[in-house]
């Protein structure tokens, strides 16, 4: 069996740029329905509601205490390529709330959409050795070094955070955002497996 051809710097540039993209988009779609997600992200989504700042800006700033994690054990390649998906994430998603005007008929559909959409980002995300930090990072390390599928990884992270979400939010519309988690993770832990995309 041949070894993996490795991803070219464009590759990984035209990939986390897309990723990014698709995810920036997902949390507007998310924000527009007033749901919440899991991880790090989520955690910027529920302090963008509660004090009226930006979740770009938000969600940058929580992640920068992660990239010393992500360098001491995944390496300056991983962090350099997760600091640039977190902060084109940030950049994407405010870029979405200023142009475009997303109406979901009910919480459910921003749910379903939400997770679709951040799902194949975040998938990107992951088959270029990069993450969207935080919890994301733990994740990552987790699958690369346990075998343990980060889809599943963060789920069960997402579950404590809906659980205060529960104290901050309508039960229903974190119903309805645990939905969307499910969806994203499911396609994380279905698609990226390393016995089956070997490319580095």
């Amino acid at each position: 069996m041949s070894a993996p051809v490795p991803h070219s710097p464009f590759e990984d540039a035209q990939g986390l740029l897309v990723g990014s993209a698709l995810c920036g988009f997902g949390i507007h779609i998310l924000a527009s329905a007033g749901l919440v997600t899991g991880q790090t992200a989520g955690l910027a989504v529920l302090l963008s509601y509660a004090t009226g700042v930006g979740f770009g800006a938000i969600f940058f700033a929580i992640n920068l205490p992660f990239y010393w994690l992500a360098y001491r054990h995944l390496g300056r390649a991983f962090t350099l390529k997760t600091f640039a998906a977190v902060a084109l994430v940030s950049g994407f998603a405010e870029l979405a709330a200023r142009l475009v005007q997303v109406m979901p008929a009910h919480p459910a559909v921003a749910a379903v959409l939400f997770g679709l959409v951040a799902g194949a980002g975040l998938l990107a995300i992951f088959r270029h050795r990069a993450s969207l930090g935080g919890v994301g990072i733990l994740a990552y390390y987790l699958q690369e070094r346990m075998g343990w599928r980060a889809g599943w990884v963060q789920l069960a992270f997402d579950l404590v955070l809906f659980g205060a979400a529960l104290l901050l939010m309508a039960p229903d519309l974190v119903m309805w955002s645990l939905l969307g988690a499910a969806i994203l993770n499911a396609i994380i832990g279905v698609n990226h497996r390393r016995d089956r995309y070997i490319a580095t």
